[in-house]
């Protein structure tokens, strides 16, 4: 897969979409391809940035012209604005991706020896390289990454790189807390296809400069909420994560127009629920935006029926690697999760049938969920049903258009809108 978005997403960032009224009964593939394209078309959607702002801007207005109430519901969150990002050695320098939330080195640097982080010696000083196992990798919380940190900064590493080995030779972000360790000093994450350089020049001790600089701190966040009143006693909650690292345009975008689908379709119906729709920013900082809407906003467990968690990659493509190349497949990647409590299995199993991935139902336990999706189950929601996965450009800067289709995404869209149906007639 070359990385270029460029001919992807011309055009894209201004196309706008048409409420879907009472009349246009027909959330078709095209809906959820222009969706999808308003959604990439916003660019990185990093929490509080331009796009995670943008597309919080366009689902209100969108909501709003249907007859849900929206409300935005700040909170603060951790930025970096990159100035430059790099890991340089003697005639070579390769982008990194300054791990989050990001310790500077300043605009000059730190020049040290590149050291790899194998075996049991020293490392005073030095840039520490950490080549990670093969996986689809996601959160720096990741017990391994953070045993290799924490086994780093103990032999007295002054910086570390993460060489994020995966399902292609791309830099993945990681998700971290909002708050770093005590004593972590810089980390930067090395795309595996620019390691083979930096890890031999680690073998041989020589001098590297990382140099991780640019604006941040803290900066405004929102939730925005999207209500239905219906006076009744109960209700039903929809909840999608807004904000990611990059594009995002799989990972996030095919969430966002499930989300927004069912939103519709469930502002025409009439049933004895009151809705209520979360889109989430903070997401990348480990669901701080979904704790913020746990603890101040959310409906109590004994008044809600149900809760659906619309998290990752939900309608994500799959890719062959054939010929040395990565090719593109019709059909979505398997790597997705469904989730269901007891009380709602059936219903999920019977409407996502057939599904690759999505077939296998798992118990929706905190054992077994991830995200905003685990944050809900214990707080002890007892009717409840969730989504996450990671597919192969999963927090990459890939993750594109190419990533992702409307065709892909509407089968999902109808099943969730069948098992919906399903739950909330019964």
């Amino acid at each position: 897969m070359t990385p270029s978005r460029r001919g992807v997403l011309m055009g894209a960032g201004g196309a706008g979409l048409a409420p879907l009224l009472p009349d246009t009964p027909h959330l078709d593939d095209a809906w959820h391809q222009r969706v999808l394209e308003r959604y990439a078309g916003a660019g990185e959607k990093a929490t509080g940035g331009p796009g995670d702002t943008a597309v919080g801007a366009w689902l209100e207005e969108d909501l709003t012209r249907i007859g849900y109430v929206c409300h935005r519901h700040g909170f603060q969150a951790p930025y970096f604005d990159v100035d430059q990002a790099t890991l340089a050695i003697e005639g070579q320098s390769a982008a990194v991706i300054p791990q989050a939330p990001v310790t500077a080195t300043g605009a000059d640097g730190l020049s040290a020896p590149l050291r790899l982080a194998l075996g049991t010696g020293r490392l005073d000083g030095s840039i520490a390289l950490i080549v990670l196992p093969s996986r689809r990798w996601s959160s720096a919380l990741d017990g391994l990454i953070q045993a290799r940190l924490a086994d780093v900064w103990s032999r007295g590493a002054a910086a570390a790189v993460l060489v994020t080995t995966g399902p292609t030779g791309d830099a993945l972000a990681l998700n971290a807390p909002a708050r770093l360790a005590p004593g972590a000093g810089p980390i930067a994450i090395l795309a595996p296809d620019d390691a083979e350089p930096f890890l031999n020049a680690a073998a041989e001790g020589r001098t590297g400069r990382l140099t991780l600089s640019g604006q941040g701190g803290q900066r405004p966040a929102f939730n925005l909420t999207a209500r239905l009143e219906r006076n009744a006693d109960r209700a039903v909650v929809l909840s999608t994560p807004r904000s990611g690292w990059f594009t995002c345009a799989a990972e996030r975008g095919s969430g966002i127009a499930v989300w927004l689908a069912a939103a519709h379709w469930l502002a025409q119906r009439q049933d004895p629920f009151d809705v209520e729709l979360v889109a989430i920013s903070g997401h990348e900082y480990e669901n701080l935006g979904g704790e913020h809407y746990l603890e101040v906003l959310a409906p109590r467990p004994e008044r809600t029926r149900l809760w659906v968690h619309v998290g990752a990659n939900l309608a994500a493509r799959d890719w062959h690697m054939y010929g040395g190349r990565t090719r593109p497949l019709p059909g979505p990647d398997a790597q997705r999760y469904l989730l269901a409590t007891p009380d709602v299995a059936d219903a999920f199993t019977r409407a996502f049938a057939g599904q690759p991935g999505l077939e296998a139902l798992y118990p929706a336990t905190v054992e077994n969920a991830a995200g905003e999706l685990t944050n809900i189950l214990r707080a002890g929601y007892p009717s409840a049903a969730g989504f996450f996965g990671n597919h192969r450009f999963h927090h990459s800067r890939n993750d594109d258009l190419r990533c992702v289709s409307g065709a892909l995404v509407r089968p999902v869209s109808e099943a969730l809108r069948r098992a919906l149906a399903d739950i909330l007639a019964s």
